[in-house]
């Protein structure tokens, strides 16, 4: 039974992963931000993994859209871009997942979706400022001013990378999170039900054949 638990749930997890690549095609820019950021909605099968598996398959959802990306239809950002997308991904699907499994209700659903946005968006800000920016610029052989000089030609405030952060990444990342956490509270109670709808099965089948016994 065991086994068979096991493999149910990294079937969902795959069927949630391919989910979340195909919607990675669907991603826009945005007027007021630099071209290199997009929205999509690809972290919604993963908060929902999240919420109805655990928190660590939210995370493997993720790593597995970012290997299905990659594969599928390559990398244009030398890996940058899907590393960037699995770290960020993963600390909102991890906290928000988290919170929800302590308290599963409504309530514990928006404190987990609204924390893993907050938590998100400042390792978004930490690791684009330390780490992914930087690294973008090296890989391509960009001088940095002109990654930064993408973001001042839509908004005067920005002059340099930490301005960069601010203006840009800061905001966009708290965009993209309630965007995808609104839906997710829109969508994930009916779309639980079809995920743990063979549970609710085997339970009825049980309480029957229990009931049975004690007649």
């Amino acid at each position: 039974m065991n086994k068979k638990f096991n493999l149910n749930k990294q079937i969902k997890i795959t069927l949630l992963a391919a989910m979340a690549f195909i919607l990675m095609y669907f991603d826009f820019p945005l007027p007021l931000f630099p071209g290199f950021l997009k929205i999509d909605l690809s972290d919604l099968p993963a908060l929902i993994g999240a919420f109805a598996l655990g928190p660590v398959e939210g995370i493997a959802i993720e790593l597995l859209k970012n290997i299905l990306h990659v594969l599928f239809k390559g990398t244009q950002t030398a890996l940058v871009g899907e590393m960037a997308n699995f770290i960020v991904g993963s600390v909102l699907v991890f906290i928000s997942g988290y919170m929800y499994k302590r308290n599963k209700n409504k309530s514990g659903a928006i404190i987990g979706l609204v924390s893993g946005v907050l938590v998100m968006t400042a390792v978004a800000a930490l690791i684009n400022y330390f780490i992914l920016i930087p690294t973008y610029a090296k890989v391509f052989k960009l001088p940095l001013e002109a990654i930064i000089a993408m973001g001042t030609k839509l908004n005067g405030n920005i002059v340099d990378l930490r301005s960069l952060i601010i203006w840009s990444i800061v905001p966009f990342n708290l965009l993209k999170g309630i965007l995808v956490s609104l839906v997710t509270l829109g969508v994930y109670k009916n779309v639980s039900l079809l995920i743990h709808k063979e549970e609710v099965i085997v339970k009825d089948v049980r309480k029957k054949k229990y009931s049975k016994e004690n007649v």
